[in-house]
């Protein structure tokens, strides 16, 4: 198996494509447009909300599949491809989960907007670059549209301090450390891995013709369904573990340099 035979390629955003500066390269662009031209799928798969990656992504929004929250959201050409939103039920148990650990700050995050009742002004500044779109409420009640996911912050290290409290809930949510201060609950199937099988089997694109990158445990899932996968310099320890290559950190050109590779075999 070589690198010219992908015929997808998934990558997840914030430490994996963009840089420390929450940025795509000039030279991805330019990778891209040679991508293209091999025909191949490209998908940005990635926690945040899919106004954020739109963002991010202007200049080719049109011309790739978006998958947003987490696995929650997938769009292609503005159609919906996938849908999984929480169940109300679901959404407040979990609400009442919240309101008991006073170090959580809970954001709610909708299709165009995320909402939050927290005051925490390092959460309000995070929340200028990750969810712009965003409201402050005192109730979760006041959410009338459907929420893709629910992205909780702490201050210090969620993994140490929240995840222990929230582990339990696994067994009917996917509960994921996206971040240092992140944590993500969703439902189950609201994953990146099961928006990857989605799309490999429209396409009928098989495991050996997939690459994709990550870098935290959110990418774990569709780590898991390319033979190509690879963690970044900078990824957590299980994707690491997970992934079967590895490559450069985000800030040294991780991505694009296995890309770089893949288009040179494609050519050769």
């Amino acid at each position: 198996m070589d690198l010219s035979k992908v015929k997808l390629i998934v990558t997840d955003l914030d430490g994996t494509l963009l840089n420390s500066n929450h940025e795509v390269s000039d030279l991805f662009f330019e990778l891209f447009s040679e991508i293209k031209k091999h025909d191949i799928i490209f998908t940005a798969a990635s926690g945040r909300p899919l106004y954020s990656m739109v963002e991010k992504l202007e200049k080719i929004k049109d011309e790739i599949i978006i998958v947003a929250e987490n696995g929650g959201l997938a769009i292609k050409e503005g159609n919906t491809l996938l849908s999984t939103a929480m169940q109300r039920e679901n959404l407040n148990s979990i609400t009442s989960i919240l309101d008991n650990l006073p170090e959580a700050h809970p954001v709610y995050c909708t299709k165009d907007r995320a909402f939050t009742s927290s005051k925490n002004p390092e959460l309000l500044k995070l929340l200028a670059e990750f969810y712009k779109n965003y409201e402050s409420i005192n109730s979760v009640e006041e959410i009338k549209k459907p929420v893709y996911k629910v992205a909780i912050y702490h201050e210090i290290s969620t993994e140490q301090f929240l995840y222990p409290h929230l582990k339990h809930l696994e067994n009917d949510f996917k509960v994921k450390v996206s971040a240092n201060h992140w944590v993500d609950i969703s439902e189950m199937n609201a994953n990146k891995g099961h928006a990857v099988q989605l799309i490999q089997e429209e396409h009928n694109i098989s495991y050996e013709e997939t690459l994709i990158f990550g870098d935290y445990n959110n990418d774990l899932e569709m780590l898991k369904r390319a033979h190509f996968s690879y963690a970044m310099e900078n990824a957590h320890p299980l994707v690491k573990e997970t992934a079967n290559f590895s490559t450069k950190s985000n800030d040294n050109f991780g991505v694009e340099s296995i890309l770089q590779q893949m288009l040179q075999l494609k050519q050769a």
